[in-house]
């Protein structure tokens, strides 16, 4: 992996991560107004669907991959993952919300050395454990026995699972397809739930919202998508604690979460650990 590369997957994954953000952000904006999470959840990859089938490329002979159980899995995952973290967003700041989700970065780092056999030495493990620290100081924990952050917390492990799965399919699936697949199969699971839950009416500033929610997740998750076909996901896991960077400053613009010192610190922290993770995995690569 050659410097250049380097960067471009940082870039890649820091951007993807700031968009899904920016999605949940509207999403919690619309929770807020009274709107069901999963009603949101829904909307978010149904209009998502319709506005990117077109651009897809889905073709005849790609349709059986809907059929793969490992594509159905997949969608599930993100689909429960979705649901999940705009339920928590309802009740918790943003920023809370997210450290409890960082459960992610872990759960996708485990699994993909023990389902997957990428490499898991020591020192990506421990500067993994680093940023998770810096995690705890920007959320100061206690998070554990509030409602809200036990659906963050399964949101994390729903996440970490989907990176995994999203690096075991990338090589096989095109990243459009990976992206499609799992707007349409979310959309007709969630559907049922979401029946009982459809507002009565949405004015132009939420259906802008609905937008933002359905775009910004849908255009995030096909960034790492694309990122996943060549790096694997111990790589990418660590990368991902850059959301809790966009969470928090999307969190003092849009909702007025100002953090402490402490919790610049944390971030900091987080920022130096996911950099020193691919410079080190850059290393590797270009030596073996």
């Amino acid at each position: 992996m050659t410097s250049h590369l380097s960067l471009r997957i940082l870039g890649m994954v820091v951007l993807a991560m700031t968009l899904i953000v920016i999605g949940d952000a509207a999403g919690k904006v619309l929770t807020a107004q009274g709107i069901s999470p999963v009603f949101v959840a829904w909307s978010r990859f149904t209009v998502a669907a319709v506005v990117l089938l077109p651009f897809s490329g889905l073709t005849a002979a790609e349709l059986r991959g809907f059929l793969d159980w490992r594509i159905i899995m997949r969608a599930l995952l993100i689909a429960a993952g979705i649901s999940c973290i705009l339920t928590a967003l309802k009740a918790e700041p943003i920023a809370n919300v997210f450290g409890g989700f960082f459960i992610g970065p872990i759960v996708a780092f485990g699994l993909s050395a023990l389902l997957l056999k990428e490499r898991a030495d020591l020192s990506r493990m421990a500067l993994l454990l680093v940023s998770f620290a810096g995690v705890l100081l920007v959320v100061k924990p206690g998070f554990g026995m509030q409602i809200g952050m036990g659906f963050a917390l399964l949101a994390g492990c729903f996440h970490g699972s989907y990176l995994v799965s999203t690096r075991w399919l990338a090589g096989q699936y095109r990243p459009r397809f990976l992206l499609i697949s799992q707007l349409i199969i979310g959309a007709l699971v969630l559907l049922p739930f979401s029946l009982g839950s459809i507002p009565q009416s949405i004015d132009l500033a939420g259906g802008g919202l609905v937008l933002v929610s359905a775009l910004g997740s849908a255009a995030g998750n096909f960034l790492l998508a694309v990122a996943n076909r060549t790096t694997p996901a111990n790589v990418v896991a660590p990368l991902v604690y850059s959301q809790l960077l966009a969470a928090t400053f999307i969190g003092v613009i849009v909702f007025g979460d100002v953090p402490d010192v402490l919790a610049l610190l944390g971030l900091a922290v987080i920022v130096l650990s996911g950099l020193s993770s691919l410079w080190l995995a850059g290393r590797r690569m270009a030596q073996s």
